[in-house]
């Protein structure tokens, strides 16, 4: 209980940010400062390694998706200047749609076709113009322990603006919220960058390589089974 009142008051505030502070950057920092509040202030004991790894400049961070409180620790974790690619659903909850939209979150509708491509083409142009990009190829995350398998639109994404790709590893959040659950438990949350893959040629065998590349490397240390291989 005491967590989700610590949520709510911590979402508040961040929304009096969002909604005050005129400058995107500004408004991201304010984000990120109160997501590492509330991991700090649930008990939850956030250790983030390989910062180093990320390029100078702009890249496509893409990472395992295990709870609803991935994105939260991927604002926490990552510099201010990303903006997250997430699910359409999203942008239609209360709020949280209003805040992610003020902090350059990329929606991306998953049961429409159209609405789909038209909102891949949008984070394409976004990632052109030297956007960082976090992104969840697995697309939603499930109950089961397991790594799925990786969407191709980020590294897509990548290829066409150039970018490197860093494979990040999310333990933790599983065993903190997992599917269905409302209370995040305390315990210990972990990140971490891994080696930069370079950009991928901007042809359909060099991007699925470069998927292909990214999920090896976060299955190695994720800690969890490979769901590929049992269907």
């Amino acid at each position: 209980m005491w967590s989700n009142t610590w949520f709510t008051f911590l979402a508040l505030l961040a929304l009096v940010g969002v909604v005050c502070l005129p400058r995107m950057r500004w408004r991201r920092h304010c984000t990120r400062f109160f997501a590492r509040l509330f991991f700090a202030g649930t008990g939850m004991r956030v250790s983030v390694s390989g910062l180093g790894h990320l390029p100078v400049g702009t890249c496509v961070v893409v990472a395992n998706h295990a709870s609803y409180l991935d994105g939260p620790l991927l604002h926490a974790a990552l510099p201010a200047h990303f903006a997250f690619v997430i699910k359409g659903e999203m942008a239609r909850v209360p709020l949280a749609g209003f805040l992610l939209r003020r902090i350059g979150s990329e929606f991306v509708e998953r049961h429409n076709r159209h609405r789909s491509g038209r909102d891949a083409q949008r984070i394409l142009d976004s990632a052109a113009r030297g956007q960082a990009l976090g992104v969840f190829p697995e697309g939603t995350f499930h109950g089961p322990p397991g790594l799925h398998r990786f969407q191709s639109g980020a590294f897509l994404a990548a290829a066409r603006a150039g970018l490197p790709i860093v494979p990040a590893v999310i333990r933790g959040t599983r065993q903190a919220l997992g599917s269905g659950e409302w209370w995040p438990a305390a315990g210990r949350i972990e990140v971490e960058l891994l080696t930069p893959l370079p950009p991928p040629e901007n042809q359909k065998p060099a991007i699925h390589a470069a998927r292909d590349a990214a999920r090896a490397a976060i299955l190695a240390r994720v800690g969890e089974p490979d769901v590929t291989l049992h269907g």
